[in-house]
């Protein structure tokens, strides 16, 4: 039987894409245990706080997800990220040894978020979800900066890199130097399902009028101010009815956004919503009448595949990974062009029969896409490697 480890350590209390990502995996390969004959733990390294004050308890992430502790086996690791991370770099041999001596050593080991373990004779598994750091350094914060580093020290013993789409693929061995057949590709799914949940009630916001809707971490790469040039040239030339929504957490570098906002005649009718419950950035991307998504670049870009099973019609880039996922379910546009963006909502918000074709094609393309699908896809690339 083969024995599998996954790191869950990106499960963070609000979790986004990576945290996701991990979440949704660990769920659906505990669902294949029995059928597949595989043994599944949940590994998990203790932020520096917690590591301080004793506290190795499983993340709360892992509970609000149901991922079955009891039946799926669980190792923490005792030494933080802040102190495996340099001693990975500096000693691995030692690192390797400690890892052996204090918990059983898998047939595989996943690590989710650009590193790995050098974990005794496990097959090495990492994901990297896109090559931002290196293709577009300017748009990271100063954690992803450090990633080249950590990645490419990683890669001296990885066996098997996973990531999300063809062209993130070709970046990793472009950018990296990686062997491409060594690098396998598993989609991403929805964490969201095409259901009825309760209406929005979110204090303070009137939904009278029709909104554009963005949903996202508030970042440089995500292209936010084009956003809301288009807008605006939307509000003055076309007099459209609309507000636009942005959903999402700030990350780094958003200032030029807010900037944007507060210079906009029509920044009254714009609103951060922040980070919301799950029902109700549902219930947003269901009644929206456009999602626009003009995003630089992306590893894979599951907002738009979330938009696409909601009934949201997509407008988004005609880059990176974004055509592949959304295929021809979405007008797709160059992102340096805000003019060419605010013409595709416009053609969206105006035309019900385009509007009607896109949200019928979005919802058939995002049944091609699911978690049992990639738990599935997932297993039979650790097996091909073993």
């Amino acid at each position: 039987m083969i024995k599998i480890s996954i790191d869950s350590t990106p499960l963070g209390p609000q979790p986004s894409g990576v945290g996701f990502h991990v979440a949704h995996l660990i769920a659906a390969l505990q669902n294949l245990q029995e059928k597949e004959d595989f043994q599944l733990s949940i590994f998990y390294q203790p932020g520096f706080l917690n590591w301080l004050f004793g506290r190795h308890q499983p993340p709360s992430s892992l509970e609000e997800f149901k991922l079955d502790l009891e039946t799926g086996r669980y190792q923490t690791l005792w030494l933080p990220a802040r102190i495996s991370n340099p001693l990975m770099k500096q000693f691995p041999e030692l690192l390797s040894l400690c890892l052996q001596a204090s918990m059983e050593t898998p047939d595989v080991f996943h690590g989710t978020n650009y590193t790995t373990l050098p974990w005794g004779n496990s097959l090495k598994v990492m994901n990297i979800y896109d090559v931002t750091f290196l293709k577009y350094p300017d748009y990271v914060d100063s954690v992803v900066a450090t990633y080249e580093e950590q990645v490419r020290q990683c890669l001296k013993y990885t066996d098997l890199v996973i990531t999300s789409a063809e062209s993130s693929k070709q970046d990793i061995a472009e950018y990296l130097n990686f062997d491409p057949d060594r690098i396998c590709v598993t989609s991403l799914a929805s964490r969201y399902s095409n259901q009825s949940l309760p209406q929005l009630a979110a204090s303070g916001i009137k939904l009278s009028k029709d909104y554009i809707l963005f949903v996202s971490t508030l970042e440089p790469r995500k292209n936010i101010p084009a956003l809301i040039q288009a807008f605006n040239h939307l509000k003055s030339k076309h007099k459209i009815d609309h507000c636009l929504f942005l959903v999402g957490r700030k990350g780094w570098s958003y200032d030029p956004i807010f900037n944007a906002i507060n210079q906009s005649p029509w920044r009254k009718d714009i609103y951060h919503l922040g980070y919301l419950p799950d029902e109700l950035v549902v219930w947003l991307y269901t009644n929206a009448s456009v999602f626009a998504y003009p995003s630089y670049y992306e590893g894979f870009g599951l907002p738009i595949l979330e938009a696409m099973t909601l009934g949201a019609p997509v407008v988004t880039s005609n880059t990176s990974s974004l055509p592949e996922v959304a295929g021809d379910a979405a007008l797709l546009v160059d992102p340096n062009d805000w003019e060419q963006l605010a013409e595709a909502i416009l053609r969206v918000i105006s035309d019900t029969q385009l509007r009607h074709e896109l949200v019928r094609k979005g919802k058939e393309r995002a049944k091609l896409y699911s978690w049992h699908n990639t738990a599935l896809e997932t297993l039979k690339i650790y097996r091909r490697f073993l």
